[in-house]
């Protein structure tokens, strides 16, 4: 079992996300008010804190949401979770994940060019919303 570290939005597509106080997750449509919300497979991005904070080390001044994930979680190993799995928030929420990882734009990202290295394509996951609710930081995340 995990907890929400950080919970982030984006307005539009291409943007680092802001972290907000919490989120309205919608069944089959994602976060209420996210660019990426949508009736497709990658609803939400999840990232683990320990992988930002490795990144910390070369780039100290990394917020939530600059690697566009939506939810940072601690204390949970998403990198040991297959597509198909299932995530609860808080006995409430439910999330599928759907793809792990993902292609940096343009070749590579800002991160990337200043690390030599982005995570969000081999440690981000993402998800489908298939039940709602509202999830804040400090909130438990476990595998169903």
């Amino acid at each position: 079992m995990g907890i929400i570290e950080a919970t982030c939005i984006s307005r539009e597509k291409g943007s680092v996300k802001t972290a907000v106080d919490g989120i309205k997750l919608l069944a089959g449509w994602g976060i209420e008010g996210d660019a990426h919300a949508g009736a497709w497979h990658r609803q939400i991005s999840l990232l683990a804190s320990e992988s930002i904070e490795r990144m910390r080390i070369v780039l100290p001044g990394l917020e939530h949401g600059m690697f566009a994930e939506n939810i940072v979680t601690r204390g949970i190993n998403l990198s040991g979770l297959s597509v198909g799995d299932c995530l609860v928030i808080e006995g409430s929420a439910v999330l599928e994940v759907t793809q792990i990882g993902k292609e940096c734009h343009n070749s590579g990202c800002a991160i990337q060019a200043a690390t030599g290295e982005c995570i969000m394509p081999k440690e981000g996951l993402f998800c489908k919303v298939l039940q709602g609710g509202n999830v804040m930081p400090g909130m438990a995340i476990g595998l169903l």
